[in-house]
């Protein structure tokens, strides 16, 4: 579990439970919102008590190539000695400063923990009906997948979900996001191009994933494109993926009426599809 996901646990679980309040407030651990109304110079600051004399180039440099901010902090710290458990509980806030000093100095470098608030964001703004706005940042945080992925060579969703281990899996995260820009694009067109551009992408990218995972995909697609108007390009979508497999239930007319339906539904009704809540990490 990385680190951002267990801070975002524990401030989870701190408003909901009285009693993990209080031990939290008991072990004096610090979390990230701790650092919210501090300004550079006293995190900064807070890093030279640990014995790391750091300004912001020097900072700059230890963050060139880091896939996120867990990942210099776990190297700092190393080199602190710390002796006992508050040192050690203490010691939570040099990953605490880093992480806030990345987002304040450099909010467009991709990282774990700024994606994960991204998604997350999402999540909270799916909460509040705010559907336009989740979609919108969803796709900023899939174009920061997209670069991850660039950057480290990933080529499947497992792997990247090993090497960068969010709260909530790629796997699921992805599906949701699919589900996300179709209920935005039944009010603006312009989220179902997004669609068909993340899906196409992510079936480039991720060529050898879960059979259905990729053949929803290919739905995702044509069905974008049928509620688009463009009904011949979705057919011929249809009629390709039935060719390349004969058994695709969604490619042959009933799979294609059933699509039809359900689209015409959902515009009669309004019901957005559903995602998941942004608490619980899922995995494949």
């Amino acid at each position: 579990m990385s680190w951002v996901t267990l801070d975002r646990i524990c401030e989870e679980q701190m408003r909901s439970d009285a009693n993990i309040r209080q031990l939290l407030e008991d072990s004096c651990r610090p979390l990230r919102s701790w650092a919210v109304e501090l300004s550079n110079e006293e995190l900064l600051e807070k890093l030279r008590g640990f014995g790391l004399d750091l300004d912001r180039a020097a900072l700059e440099r230890l963050c060139e190539g880091a896939l996120s901010a867990e990942e210099i902090a776990r190297q700092l710290i190393d080199q602190c000695d710390f002796r006992t458990t508050e040192e050690r509980i203490d010691g939570d806030w040099i990953w605490i400063c880093l992480v806030s000093l990345w987002q304040r100095w450099w909010p467009e470098k991709v990282c774990l923990e700024l994606l994960d608030d991204k998604i997350q964001a999402g999540y909270r703004e799916l909460e509040h009906r705010d559907i336009a706005t989740a979609a919108a940042s969803w796709l900023d945080a899939w174009s920061d997948v997209v670069r991850l992925c660039e950057i480290t060579g990933v080529c499947s969703i497992g792997e990247f979900d090993d090497r960068v281990p969010m709260t909530q899996s790629l796997f699921n995260w992805s599906q949701d996001l699919e589900d996300t820009l179709w209920n935005a694009g039944l009010d603006d067109s312009g989220f179902l191009r997004a669609r068909i551009a993340v899906c196409e992408d992510a079936l480039r990218r991720f060529p050898d994933e879960d059979r259905l995972m990729v053949e929803n995909r290919g739905r995702a697609v044509a069905e974008s494109y049928f509620e688009l108007g463009e009904t011949d390009r979705a057919e011929a979508l249809f009629e390709q993926s039935l060719a390349a497999d004969p058994r695709w239930g969604w490619g042959g007319s009933a799979g294609r009426a059933s699509t039809s339906s359900r689209i015409a539904a959902r515009r009669i009704t309004g019901e957005p599809r559903s995602c998941c809540s942004a608490g619980t990490r899922r995995t494949a």
